[in-house]
């Protein structure tokens, strides 16, 4: 599965993504052709049968061109997006880095390149990279008003309940060191909308620094999250996290790029 100069692996996970992941995943393979350090690994979280076999068929229809792209891999059942990542992880033996992007292309290809150079140029131990949705100098952010914020409501309970200073946990793109991911695989049972949180969580209590990458974010329409539902199971979630955490110190071990 891996190429031997490959270190960083790149999930994509999707939920019946095929209608539209040809408008990022081609032009994601593009920017990394260059880098044959990179392997990306398309996770479908068990869409059905039909749409399983079309996912594959456009899958496998450009690897012909960009060999970087692993075959996918295809889950027998639906199990959320953070136990399609989890997923991919797990097939990440020998890599230094695991990584996640959204397959809706909210997050450019340029980002990703980006971001993936910061973590090679990590010192040790290296810290984990969030991406990070800040409207601030050079940064630009385009987002529906109510899904923004509803996201700073969101991140103001994950920094309140939490105790983490965290301002975007949410946002779809992050790499994660491969070393610190086996510390702390065994802790993670979030596989929904909020396994961010607890993955945030679980490495900061592990000892591994996390830095909040701002990017350039441009929201995409026709997800899968239904905001007031998805809010509401959360909010559950964060609650959940809270009880089972043992908040030790590590405050200070979170910052923010500047």
């Amino acid at each position: 599965m891996k190429d031997d100069k490959a270190d960083v692996l790149l999930v994509i996970p999707c939920f019946q993504e095929s209608g539209r992941i040809g408008a990022f995943l081609p032009g994601l393979c593009a920017a990394m052709e260059a880098d044959r350090g990179v392997s990306m690994l398309v996770v479908e979280d068990g869409g059905g049968a039909a749409e399983q076999e079309r996912m594959s068929t456009l899958i496998n229809g450009w690897r012909a061109e960009f060999p970087s792209l692993l075959p996918p891999l295809l889950l027998p059942e639906n199990i959320g997006k953070g136990g399609a990542v989890y997923a991919g992880w797990q097939q990440g033996v020998g890599f230094k880095w695991l990584g996640f992007v959204d397959a809706d292309g909210s997050c450019a290809p340029g980002e990703v390149v980006r971001m993936i150079a910061m973590a090679r140029a990590e010192p040790a131990p290296p810290r984990a990279l969030f991406a990070s949705r800040v409207k601030m100098l050079g940064r630009r952010i385009e987002r529906q008003f109510k899904r923004h914020l509803l996201g700073r409501i969101y991140a103001t309970m994950v920094s309140e309940v939490l105790h983490v200073p965290i301002y975007d946990s949410q946002c779809g793109l992050k790499l994660v060191p491969a070393t610190a991911f086996e510390k702390v695989r065994h802790v993670l049972s979030v596989h929904g909308f909020a396994f961010d949180a607890e993955l945030l969580l679980a490495l900061l209590d592990s000892g591994c620094e996390v830095m909040e990458v701002p990017i350039d974010w441009h929201e995409t329409p026709g997800g899968k999250i239904r905001l007031v539902r998805d809010a509401v199971r959360m909010a559950g979630d964060i609650l959940r996290i809270r009880q089972r955490s043992r908040l030790p110190e590590w405050r200070h071990a979170l910052r923010r790029d500047p």
